[in-house]
């Protein structure tokens, strides 16, 4: 299967058997592991940005099945129909540009998935980094969480979970200037979807953890009590009392396991936050 528009198609010597030379592509790395690339490359004085995978190889299955561990993520089909669905939604994401995959054996078919370039955006890790010694207004705060929550929301209503639900993978729009976010007009873009899932309904264990990567990369912006009530309230769309009592052991297996993690990668215990 190729969806890819013509030119590039043409371009890339691209047919029904053959990626051509689209994996040959040259482009500044973002990121490199086993049977997977991410880089950003220019076509047609445009950029992009192409995840292109090569299989994991027998070995690292065999490995997860023996551990009982989820298998990995072998190609790029997970992204592709994740950025289908928070398009159909309207969860603002990565524009598609094309995929395509060839070969079957789990371990070594090929796949890719390029979008374009979202530009003026930086991550939300490095735009609130600094908000424990420089808060940022009032206003911005409560609405980059109110949009934050909506986002968890309706992903989960939808059947989606991320499994990387962290702060580094929303991009906020500063197209206007970074200085110049208006509180009343965020954009938010939610990105790196290969590992996502699409259910019909997302199971508690996945909707727990999303949340509590939210909650261990928010950990050291001197947030408030108040401000995780107010994710709660928009999160499960009702009064902070209903939020939070009626889903007590929600909020504990989150609270437990981001305090976990922040243990294990700081060596240190956590803010009491939530």
């Amino acid at each position: 299967m190729i969806v890819l528009p013509k030119e590039w198609k043409a371009y890339w010597k691209i047919n029904e058997n053959d990626f051509g030379e689209l994996f040959n592509v040259k482009g500044e790395i973002f990121s490199s592991s086993q049977g997977r690339k991410t880089l950003r490359f220019k076509f047609k004085d445009k950029y992009y940005f192409g995840k292109f995978h090569t299989g994991v190889g027998w070995g690292k299955i065999i490995k997860n099945i023996v551990q009982f561990r989820r298998p990995p993520v072998l190609g790029a089909e997970n992204e592709w129909k994740a950025l289908e669905k928070l398009d159909r939604i309207g969860i603002d994401t990565m524009q598609a540009v094309g995929y395509g995959r060839l070969g079957w054996n789990p371990a070594s078919y090929q796949s890719f998935v390029i979008t374009h370039e979202l530009k003026d955006t930086i991550t939300l890790e490095n735009f609130c980094r600094d908000w424990a010694d420089n808060p940022p207004s009032p206003e911005l705060k409560r609405s980059l969480i109110r949009e934050i929550a909506k986002i968890a929301r309706k992903i989960h209503e939808n059947g989606i979970n991320h499994r990387d639900f962290y702060l580094c993978h929303f991009l906020l729009d500063i197209s206007k200037g970074l200085d110049a976010v208006d509180p009343k007009n965020i954009r938010l873009f939610l990105v790196d979807l290969h590992r996502a899932q699409i259910r019909s309904k997302t199971p508690f264990r996945w909707r727990a953890k999303d949340v509590f990567g939210l909650l261990f990369s928010s950990m050291d912006l001197g947030l408030t009590q108040r401000d995780m009530m107010r994710f709660a309230r928009v999160y499960f769309n009702t009064d902070t009392k209903t939020a939070l009592t009626e889903n007590r052991f929600f909020w504990w297996v989150v609270q437990k396991r981001a305090h976990r993690l922040y243990r294990k990668i700081f060596k240190k215990d956590p803010p009491d936050i939530l």
